[in-house]
């Protein structure tokens, strides 16, 4: 940017600035990544891919200024700043809105159709499609998304390097993210295992355990009784023992019964059978440490699986699998082995809450219950995304190993977490606490449509039947492939589905398996060697402090595994933004705001002064009050700006005591801000800049402006001085204003020009502070007695220590509180300031 304005406008204003910069800075590349530079001078930041889904709401744009804020300053500092942005185009949220958008689903089995055209108005009835057809919806409503997405971005003033964007789901991501996984399981730290796994009926897959949340669910506990033997009897046991369950539906499901082994009630039972409740099925009485004796009756049916802990019991006490539920969220429509057909066929094909319903009236008939459910409230696992509560059933999955089942592996992870440097400090206790609360490794397929595929096959055998224990894998020369339409080496399509053929891995992973590569993927890992080794690793990761359980943990682990390093020097947490109520907005709850709207009524300065107050992983509450004032800050820079730029410019030393100590304060607040922001406190820079600048504009302006006035030159060199460096610090906030005042007076951009430096003048801040606390004490009576602010001052007397600072301003403050006679006594003790507005 080389056009130079010579003056300001006659009437500046904020309207039209951000679409006039946006394009400017577009067309001259002001935020161009220059990847020509040694490591040593790059800042590299991970940006979070925004999940592609709809809309953004005004909790993104709070974080991403707070990412920009930092990003600005570095730049100031002279680091080329590696800023690309991602867009999070995979898993299931951009499957659930194409059902909705579209008004279909996927089916794999409906073959592809290249003339597909979904409904101009989507029905009650969802239109069942291919794979490739629904992902080809998929891509195509992302884009439009992103689209939208990369305009808002630009209208808050990111300063983002928009050459380098990337997605989740194209070929780059799919490839990197399928050599990470072969690589990981090359390694033996990716394995497929069959096992007991939570899952969403909803959607039909398989969930992690970071992706889980307990939330409240309404229940009943069900009194419900076991037969016992003639033999239990005869040692003095009643005929029946009872237990208590909210779960009564999974009783054919029932594998053993379950007591603590110190308790004297049971401990005669341990070792023998009990028959189940209308089927008759021979279930054994074991002990185990955690069964609790106060809870219900003490005793407790194992069913596999009705929660986590029966996992934990099933498999520690070596149990046989009986399977009820379906991926469907229905009952099998076979009862399993052991258990009695007829009966069953009640149950088969229901619905959970169906068959609890026809269960209990099954044990009400046969007299094996006794009164009526109890009411209860407990809390349930859900998918984070899922509406009904998840259910456990066996499937063959596959994991990743992150120490959830390696003591070993999770003390390295924890010791990973001491080397990375937490902003603010305390987060580090929520990674330590989620490492060392893993309760098994991660889970990362899923059976869901749009995302990158699991990159295996398998043999068949002579009956065409699964081998899944030697996957075949491709080459790395070969990602990204998919196992659905690609062929393994050595085979050929005809082969597909047949005996001695193959078969491809039907499932794609998890969202955060790709999301967890995202510094590789941005630095183009294994892809651009020269790039990556210049930002890799990164010095930044911004993020929620409510994923770093899921996506800085994962990222961790995967960095651990494959680099054997952090992936980051600096890991920054932002808060949640909360609705008038305290509580966090979300798309889910509905109390979402979103910004476009915000933007064009305040300006994006104004939205991002509000988001700046936001203090690092501090939870914030929308406030327009606050960006109110944002809008006011950004109006009086234009004003005051223009107010000081209408000075002729008369080069010259700055020699008055008032305006080197006006200098040697602001001084102060470069040392202040430029700590703040190396220790990524962006926050405490604004406010230092801001408690500065309002001083400035309501006492220094004020203080010397009839010497402006008069040609001064140390006033005039003094003033434009203060301006250029207020410009630079407030740059990185409020880019827009910062850019257009600069633009009437210097050449370039501000956001290209160095982070001011301590000017080293050697005044003293001492006399500003004293004239302007005597100046406040003028305004303040004159306000008392109801007059003008130029109302005259017949005597002014000024006592104490700070009295010979006074006077080393004296002209400036009688002419600004329009003294006629002024007295300084310098004494002992603080300032006494008496103020005469009429003789006598």
């Amino acid at each position: 940017m080389t056009t130079q304005r010579p003056l300001p406008p006659d009437r500046p204003s904020l309207d039209g600035l951000e679409q006039a910069w946006v394009a400017r800075w577009a067309a001259d590349d002001v935020y161009r990544f220059d990847r020509t530079r040694p490591r040593e001078q790059i800042f590299s930041i991970d940006t979070p891919p925004p999940t592609v889904s709809g809309s953004l709401h005004v909790g993104h744009v709070f974080s991403y200024t707070h990412t920009d804020t930092i990003a600005r300053f570095q730049r100031m500092r002279g680091k080329s700043v590696f800023y690309p942005m991602g867009w999070d185009d995979n898993g299931l949220p951009t499957e659930r809105r194409v059902q909705i958008v579209f008004g279909v689903r996927c089916d794999p089995s409906v073959p592809y159709d290249p003339d597909f055209q979904p409904p101009d108005k989507p029905g009650k009835q969802q239109v069942p499609i291919s794979r490739r057809n629904f992902i080809e919806l998929c891509e195509r409503l992302t884009a439009d998304d992103e689209k939208a997405f990369e305009e808002l971005w630009r209208r808050l003033g990111l300063s983002v390097d928009w050459s380098m964007t990337y997605q989740t789901i194209d070929a780059n991501a799919r490839a990197a993210s399928q050599r990470a996984f072969l690589r990981n399981l090359e390694r033996g730290q990716a394995y497929l295992s069959e096992a007991p796994t939570l899952w969403d009926v909803t959607f039909r897959t398989a969930v992690a355990q970071a992706e889980l949340e307990d939330r409240e669910w309404p229940g009943a506990f069900h009194r419900i009784a076991f037969h016992l033997s003639p033999e239990q009897q005869a040692q003095g046991f009643a005929d029946r023992v009872w237990i208590e369950t909210t779960r009564p539906e999974l009783i054919p499901a029932c594998v053993a019964l379950v007591a603590h082994p110190d308790d004297e009630r049971y401990r005669p039972l341990f070792g023998s059978t009990v028959r189940t409740p209308v089927f008759g099925a021979e279930v054994p009485v074991l002990a185990h440490h955690l069964a609790e004796p106060d809870k219900g009756s003490g005793i407790a049916m194992i069913c596999t699986f009705g929660d986590v802990t029966d996992v934990v019991w099933w498999r520690e006490l070596e149990l046989p699998t009986r399977a009820v539920v379906g991926w469907d969220g229905r009952m099998l429509p076979d009862a399993p082995e052991g258990v009695n057909a007829e009966p069953y066929k009640e149950l088969a094909g229901k619905t959970m809450h169906s068959a609890r319903e026809r269960m209990v009236e099954m044990l009400r008939d046969s007299g094996e219950l006794e009164g009526q459910p109890r009411p209860v409230k407990r809390p349930v696992k859900f998918y984070e995304k899922g509406d009904k509560p998840l259910e456990i059933v066996t499937t063959r999955q596959w994991y990743i190993r992150n120490g959830g089942r390696d003591a070993k592996l999770r003390w390295e992870m924890l010791d990973r977490g001491r080397e990375l440097i937490w902003h603010p400090a305390h987060m580090r206790v929520r990674y330590d606490n989620w490492v060392e609360g893993l309760a098994g490794d991660w889970l990362i397929s899923r059976q869901r449509f749009f995302g990158v595929p699991i990159p295996v096959w398998y043999q068949l055998d002579s009956e065409g039947e699964i081998i899944h224990e030697a996957p075949l894998t491709p080459p790395e020369s070969m990602l990204p492939v998919d196992p659905a339409s690609d062929v393994p080496p050595g085979f050929t399509e005809d082969l597909r589905g047949k005996p001695f053929g193959f078969a491809g891995d039907p499932d794609v992973m998890d969202t955060w398996a790709t999301s967890s590569l995202t510094p590789q993927i941005a630095g183009g890992w294994e892809r651009d060697a020269d790039l990556f080794q210049r930002v890799f690793p990164m010095d930044l990761r911004p993020q929620a402090h409510e994923i770093i359980r899921t996506w800085l943990f994962s990222t961790m682990v995967r960095a651990h595994q494959e680099e054997g390093v952090v992936p980051w020097k600096h890991a920054a947490i932002s808060g949640w933004i909360l609705d008038p109520d305290r509580k966090k907005m979300s798309k889910s709850k509905g109390n979402v705001v979103t910004p476009m709207g915000l933007l064009e009524e305040y300006g994006s300065d104004a939205v991002r002064y509000w988001a700046a107050n936001g203090r690092p992983g501090t939870d914030t509450t929308f406030d327009t009050g606050m960006i109110k004032i944002g809008r006011r800050l950004a109006i009086k820079i234009l004003n005051a700006s223009k107010f000081v730029l209408s000075f002729d410019d008369n080069p010259g030393e700055v020699t008055a005591p008032l305006d080197l100590s006006m200098l040697a304060a602001l001084d102060e607040v470069v040392r202040d801000a430029t700590r703040a922001f190396e220790a990524f406190d962006y926050t405490k820079a604004l406010e230092r800049t801001e408690r500065f600048f309002w001083a400035f504009c309501d006492d220094h302006l004020e203080l010397v402006k009839a010497r402006a006035y008069d040609g001064d030159a140390s006033a005039v060199a003094a003033l434009r001085a203060a301006l250029d460096t207020l410009l630079r610090l407030f740059a990185p906030f409020l880019p827009f204003v910062t850019e257009e005042v600069w633009s009437w007076w210097r050449e370039g951009s501000v956001h290209t020009a160095s982070w001011p430096s301590v000017g080293g003048r050697g005044g003293d801040p001492g006399v500003l502070e004293a004239v302007a606390d005597v100046l406040a004490r003028v305004r303040k009576a004159k306000s008392a007695a109801k007059l003008s602010m130029r109302a005259e001052v017949a005597r002014l007397d000024v006592r104490g220590e700070k009295a010979d600072l006074v006077r080393l301003a004296q002209d400036d403050l009688c002419s600004a509180g329009n003294v006629e006679e002024f007295v300084l006594e310098a004494a002992e003790g603080p300032l006494v300031v008496k103020t005469v507005l009429e003789e006598g």
